[in-house]
């Protein structure tokens, strides 16, 4: 079994993806001590000049102290979308991102256009039950528009007591007018990994978000699957990153290295020594190379991209589904002397094959556009004949041919009785992966 304890440095360096964060020491000091900073004094004098004049003639009376959080506030946000100024509330606040439980509606979000945009929904959270998707823009929340709001202020009406309800004012691609939904706030454990059987010797694993223990959870998850099929190796896996946010890296080098033996899996690059990293594969693959189908879609982000990203570059997995998000940058969380925080963008991370995903995504190997399969409807008194029908039919040669249902179609139709639904018009991605693997196993199995 493969170690996780080097990522626990990754984690100590502060890196974090997606919407997740961790801590860092300031890891600009060093280059700051060897090229002394020049001041910008006219443009500090113009600070200065509009300070006071805010002071003396704004229309209502502001603290010294809130005009400069709200100056430190524009200075972040003005960098790019990811990078922001945390009170200690706020900082308080996100230091649950990694726990796997918070308070809340179950949504991961960003800012675009000055609205709420939705990255993804959290699995079994009150905002997917809702209805809610990934690309959604929140204009409203009950009664208050976005619009002007930050990030962080957005976020705070969201949250709430568990049991109320608040009401999202929705504009989304393809709706003709905007959508309004209710969401009841719940406690929200977010249960980072999800397994089962889809049929004999075939697995399905899921990731909702990269956890600090994710790792430690990919590794139980395949060993349970192993034991559900009689102890035997799996003959595939669909690996399920779907409305996958992102999280922390050292979760993202682990999963990935779950699956290769070898190899550059990510590498990272800013302007401090610091902010320059890679990571490689360590012996042990846990599906001893059985192949894997991996899924993605618009709302699969950053630590999502750079599993897809190893295992695409290494050869290792298919990847089946609609471009990723394009978030290929990494926040580091720098504790400020007075219990706030700054969490800046200090790096952009880099696939094996050294592509940069940032605003660009990753593209599938096959792309899968979201449908809806539903059964086409029949006529179940016409019956077609086939040869087996034929009075006084020929038989094979080999002992069968008498015209019997075979057990899958026994099955099927036993199936169809208890009104099961076939896994298509569950969810047809996962269909379409699941038979891509069985092809990929038959081929495997020749080539052996």
């Amino acid at each position: 079994m493969k170690s996780s304890a080097r990522f626990a440095v990754v984690l100590s360096m502060g890196l974090v993806l997606g919407f997740s964060f961790g801590f860092g020491s300031s890891v600009l000091a060093g280059r700051d001590e060897a090229k002394p900073a020049v001041l910008p004094l006219d443009e500090l004098r113009t600070f200065s000049e509009v300070f006071e004049k805010i002071k003396g003639d704004y229309v209502e009376t502001i603290g010294d102290k809130e005009l400069l959080e709200h100056a430190i506030r524009g200075m972040l946000t003005g960098l790019d979308p990811h990078s922001s100024f945390l009170n200690v509330e706020e900082f308080h606040e996100l230091q649950v991102g990694t726990t796997g439980e918070f308070g809340g509606l179950g949504i991961e979000v960003g800012m675009e256009d000055g609205f709420v945009k939705v990255v993804a929904p959290i699995d079994d959270t009150p905002a997917q039950r809702a209805g809610v998707e990934a690309g959604d823009l929140v204009i409203r929340l009950d009664d208050t528009p976005v619009k002007g709001l930050s990030l962080s202020e957005a976020v705070k009406i969201m949250r709430g007591e568990p049991g109320t309800d608040i009401v999202l004012t929705i504009v989304r691609e393809g709706a003709q007018k905007p959508l309004q939904l209710t969401i009841t706030r719940d406690v929200i454990k977010v249960r980072s990994v999800k397994s089962r059987l889809l049929e004999d010797g075939y697995g399905y694993l899921r990731i909702t978000n990269f956890q600090t223990h994710t790792t430690e959870h990919v590794a139980r998850a395949v060993r349970e699957l192993k034991e559900q099929n009689g102890g035997a190796k799996l003959r595939g896996l669909v690996l399920d990153l779907r409305n996958n946010p992102g999280g922390v890296l050292g979760a993202a080098v682990g999963v990935s290295d779950a699956f290769l033996d070898k190899g550059l899996i990510v590498y990272t690059e800013g302007r401090s020594a610091d902010a320059k990293l890679s990571f490689n594969a360590t012996p042990e693959d846990l599906l001893e190379g059985s192949p894997m189908v991996v899924l993605i879609n618009g709302g699969s982000a950053s630590a999502s991209e750079i599993v897809a990203g190893a295992l695409q570059d290494h050869k290792r997995a298919v990847i089946m589904g609609t471009r990723s998000f394009g978030k290929g940058s990494v926040q580091t969380i720098f504790p400020m002397s007075n219990s706030t925080a700054v969490k800046l963008t200090t790096a952009r991370y880099y696939t094996p094959a050294g592509r940069s995903i940032q605003a660009e995504g990753i593209e599938p190997d096959i792309e899968l556009e979201p449908l809806q399969v539903a059964k086409a409807e029949t006529d179940e008194s016409v019956t077609l004949v086939k040869e087996a029908d034929l009075t006084g039919h020929l038989s094979n040669g080999n002992g069968n041919g008498d015209g019997k249902e075979t057990a899958p179609a026994a099955n099927e139709k036993e199936a169809k009785k208890k009104g099961g639904e076939s896994l298509a018009s569950q969810d047809y991605a996962l269909h379409e992966a699941l038979t891509l693997l069985k092809g990929l196993n038959i081929l495997q199995a020749r080539a052996d």
